[in-house]
């Protein structure tokens, strides 16, 4: 025990004159030195041991690392969703991809693939999430209130059972100043299927979001029965109103200041276009056409291959709240599902869907947004001159 204790001293003391020697060579002081010696003093390697009936503990791993380039892939080609999403439409993604040559993998790896539950998913993506997350997107997001949060509508005047009924909204392009004339988007979703559409006008014009609204009407796979709306001047109008009565469209309103009343829409306002377009200010004719043109991309895209969950029931014990989801499917799917729309426009959807790459449109999704903030740079440095 005795010789133990002299031989701690001695390394003390040795440690003790390299410290001394260290702070005149150096001039810091004994505090950092001691920093610096600890950071750069050579890491304790443990002896390996020599038994050899040492057994592993823990199941076998069934997704190897080499899967992760693979599941990248794809992750880029659904716009970096979350696993519960990714796990419902990987199958889909999986078969564009591979049919139009956009990812190579054999036969064993896709089988590996499309066994993997969201929570693998989201396990293996974690480290690759956290560096999108580091190098950041947009920090503004829509409160709980507008995350799907309530149970499809009750009312006499909405059938939410059938395709058709929509809500609209309006989402402004004026960066950081509401002043002047700015570009606007018009967004529709069916409730019942989660079909979306958007269409860029140039302000809030009547005029404008009106042919905006029948065109999206001819695009819809489904005849349109109903549209609510906030309390906006651009929906709440003569022109609108007497078109609803004349193609017998239901048209209601959301309550004034109650955004929670419009949920659907005001969600995908987020997750469709400012997660695609941002907050940026475009002002130029120009700039509406490569929106729209960005846009005929996008609903190809989202409609066809991003699933999304559809909030059923919502009960409430205490201050515990019980949500239950329908399983996520894209649109497309759930259009296919449906015994109200026809056959020929489901075969119709069906051939377009066999000719759709996902990986090509995103591609074109970014370039034609790249395109749209170089006019808007160039728009801003002509208003200068």
């Amino acid at each position: 025990m005795s010789s133990v204790k002299s031989t701690a001293k001695l390394q003390k003391k040795r440690k003790g004159e390299i410290i001394r020697e260290f702070i005149k060579l150096t001039g810091y002081n004994a505090s950092y030195a001691a920093r610096k010696l600890r950071k750069n003093s050579l890491p304790y390697v443990a002896k390996k041991s020599t038994c050899t009936n040492k057994k592993s503990h823990g199941r076998k791993r069934k997704y190897p690392e080499t899967l992760l380039p693979f599941l990248l892939e794809i992750w880029r080609a659904f716009d970096y969703v979350c696993g519960k999403r990714m796990e419902a439409g990987i199958a889909d993604m999986i078969d564009a991809m591979c049919r139009f040559g956009e990812l190579s993998c054999s036969r064993e790896e896709k089988e590996l693939l499309l066994s993997m539950s969201a929570s693998t998913i989201d396990r293996m993506l974690r480290k690759e999430r956290d560096k999108l997350r580091i190098k950041g997107r947009s920090t503004t997001k829509p409160g709980t209130l507008l995350k799907n949060q309530i149970p499809i509508r009750l009312g006499n005047e909405w059938d939410e059972d059938r395709p058709g009924y929509v809500e609209i909204d309006l989402v402004a392009h004026c960066g950081e100043s509401v002043h002047g004339d700015y570009l606007n988007t018009l967004s529709v979703i069916d409730i019942k299927t989660c079909w979306c559409e958007t269409r860029a006008v140039l302000n809030k014009a009547q005029k404008h979001v009106f042919e905006a609204l029948k065109v999206i009407r001819e695009r819809l796979p489904f005849p349109l029965l109903g549209i609510d709306s906030d309390n906006g001047s651009e929906f709440i109008n003569d022109e609108l109103m007497r078109y609803c009565n004349s193609e017998k469209l239901t048209f209601t309103r959301s309550r004034p200041y109650r955004k929670n009343d419009n949920c659907h829409i005001e969600q995908k306002n987020w997750s469709i276009v400012r997660q695609n377009i941002g907050y940026g200010r475009f002002e130029t004719k120009e700039s509406v056409d490569i929106l729209n043109e960005l846009y005929e991309a996008l609903r190809l895209h989202t409609n066809f291959f991003m699933p999304c969950m559809r909030l059923i029931d919502k009960k409430r014990n205490g201050s515990h709240i019980t949500k239950h989801y329908e399983k996520a499917m894209s649109p497309y799917r759930r259009v296919l599902l449906l015994e109200q729309i026809e056959n020929t426009t489901k075969k119709e959807l069906t051939e377009l869907y066999d000719t759709l790459n996902p990986v090509e449109l995103r591609r074109k999704i970014e370039s034609l947004r790249e395109k749209l903030y170089r006019d808007a740079k160039t728009a801003v440095k002509a208003s200068r001159v």
